[in-house]
């Protein structure tokens, strides 16, 4: 399934939270693989969903809360921390063997952070734009939430976190992984 579809009547807030369930689902699909192909093939998926995930929320919905909603620099600056600190368990994650149990203590590891991340921003930040922005406004953002998946880089990259960041170093990044990917990418 293509994270950019989901629900096409649904605004960026439910977008982002249906893709929260698939993520979590996917962390399921992965450690409950039945062997290290099919592993390898969800855990394909699982980080290229999380990368795309996190690089839309960093260059679209992190800025806009940071104006939109009271002590949203605070809020945002929290999550940035957590998505930093997965992006680096994910880049190590991806270093080990899919078949070692070190492989499954690690995706424990990551799986933890990342829900606790996901619950955050729902109850912190996203209700929180749900509640001062208007529904077209939020509808229009899952346009500009999709549009930037499309072209966000498909591994993570610890570090770019910043809209800023993302947009200087984004492109050339998403060129990498995509080739990268189109190399790596497991074979069923």
């Amino acid at each position: 399934m293509s994270p950019a579809i989901i629900n096409s009547t649904s605004d960026a807030v439910d977008f982002l939270i249906e893709q929260h369930g698939r993520i979590r689902q996917l962390f399921v699909e992965t450690a409950q693989a039945s062997d290290a192909k099919a592993r390898e093939n969800k855990f394909f998926e699982l980080r290229r969903l999380l990368a795309v995930h996190e690089t839309a929320e960093e260059e679209i919905i992190h800025p806009r809360a940071r104006r939109e909603i009271g002590d949203g620099a605070a809020i945002v600056d929290a999550r940035l921390e957590e998505e930093n600190k997965a992006k680096k368990q994910l880049a190590d994650l991806e270093a080990v063997d899919v078949d070692s149990v070190e492989f499954e203590v690690k995706l424990e590891g990551l799986r933890r952070a990342v829900l606790a991340h996901a619950e955050h921003e729902e109850s912190e930040e996203f209700n929180r734009l749900r509640q001062e922005l208007d529904p077209d406004a939020l509808q229009r953002m899952r346009s500009t939430v999709e549009l930037a998946e499309s072209m966000a880089p498909t591994r993570p990259h610890p570090g770019i976190e910043s809209a800023t960041a993302n947009m200087l170093a984004g492109p050339f990044a998403a060129m990498m992984d995509r080739a990268k990917d189109m190399i790596t990418k497991p074979r069923h």
